[in-house]
């Protein structure tokens, strides 16, 4: 089967990390996968590609910030150039724009989003308008599907597939390189883009809290930085609370499974979440885990290791980070998390749409 999985931008974010893992799982299966996006690749990603056509994955971005005809033009090209028997299409942008094609190729697409889309009046009408092009709705999350029954209303196949992740790249046991720099031996790492919902400056609060009980402790802060106004008020708590010796603030990385392994806890204070692809890796990790009480969460509030908290009250979650600085790591079984799991789920929506001998147009 050919398999065309589009994202609005190539960035380094965890639905673009699922994309990455999804087409490298089906194209070592014996399908042929293409990611393709509306913009143009971001810096960071540039790994990512590297692992892609490592592993046969075409990719095709284009070069220029296309306008909206520009955009529909680039998709079309790129539906002709590749001729996918189906399409996947990531987050609300990217499946507007591909549903618009004059092409008979099904579509299924994946809602990604923490919070509602269709609170915006003019996607809510775009999709009313587009819903029945999809053959498929998926969301990561149940409150994706219930969103969509309250804004859009039904639609005859609407499915949750949880996202998943590689677990063996987590494991301990892994022999994945150490991280490029020497971690502390008391480090707390959060990761996530720098942007008001992940909530960096409430871990912050909390950390200067647990430095006062454990002076050795660090904090690393990792993320791409999506709104420059919230990074410089970070850099600002940062330096307002005399923490600068203590808390890193840098940039993003590809070393995931490295710092997770050479860190003690990971905090996670996101206001929100459909279902994300960090908090998997730290589960799958073994990592002590410090995050939020919001429902995405929830699932995981029964496995060993894991506390939930209110993250806006710094004593409260500050407790809990330095608790989990001496709670040690835990072997967590992911099942229905996996990669594994989830590229399963998306092949048999594909294959439940696909004629075995369907050649699109």
């Amino acid at each position: 089967m050919r398999i065309l999985q589009l994202v609005h931008a190539p960035r380094l974010s965890g639905a673009e990390v699922l994309v990455k893992g999804l087409a490298i799982h089906h194209q070592r299966a014996g399908h042929e996968v293409c990611v393709a996006s509306l913009l143009p690749q971001q810096d960071d990603f540039a790994g990512i590609r590297a692992e892609l056509q490592a592993a046969g994955v075409t990719c095709l971005f284009p070069r220029v910030r296309y306008g909206r005809v520009g955009k529909l033009l680039h998709l079309y090209r790129v539906v002709r150039q590749f001729r996918p028997d189906f399409i996947v299409a990531h987050a609300t942008l990217a499946a507007l724009y591909v549903r618009l094609l004059p092409v008979h190729t099904p579509i299924a697409w994946v809602m990604h989003s923490g919070v509602n889309d269709f609170e915006n009046g003019a996607l809510k009408q775009a999709e009313r308008l587009l819903s029945r092009r999809a053959r498929a709705v998926i969301g990561v999350s149940q409150q994706n599907i219930d969103d969509y029954l309250r804004e859009i209303g039904t639609h005859p196949s609407l499915v949750v597939i949880p996202n998943g992740v590689d677990a063996s790249q987590f494991a301990e046991h892994n022999d994945a390189p150490a991280p490029d720099f020497e971690a502390p031996a008391k480090q707390i790492v959060q990761l996530g883009r720098y942007v008001e919902g992940k909530s960096q400056l409430d871990t912050i609060r909390a950390f200067e809290r647990v430095v006062q009980s454990e002076p050795e402790a660090r904090l690393l802060l990792c993320g791409v930085v999506e709104d420059a106004g919230y990074h410089e008020a970070v850099l600002s708590l940062v330096n307002r609370l005399g923490l600068e010796s203590k808390v890193t603030v840098c940039g993003p990385r590809t070393d995931v499974a490295a710092i997770l392994r050479a860190s003690r806890v990971f905090a996670m204070p996101s206001r929100f979440e459909a279902q994300s692809i960090g908090f998997l890796e730290a589960l799958a990790s073994g990592i002590p885990v410090v995050a939020s009480r919001i429902p995405s969460f929830g699932f995981a509030s029964g496995f060993a290791g894991v506390s939930l908290v209110d993250t806006t009250d710094s004593e409260a979650y500050g407790r809990a980070l330095l608790n989990a600085l001496d709670t040690p790591r835990a072997n967590r079984q992911l099942a229905g998390y996996t990669l594994h799991d989830t590229a399963d789920r998306y092949m048999t929506i594909a294959r439940k749409f696909v004629h075995p001998l369907h050649v699109s147009a």
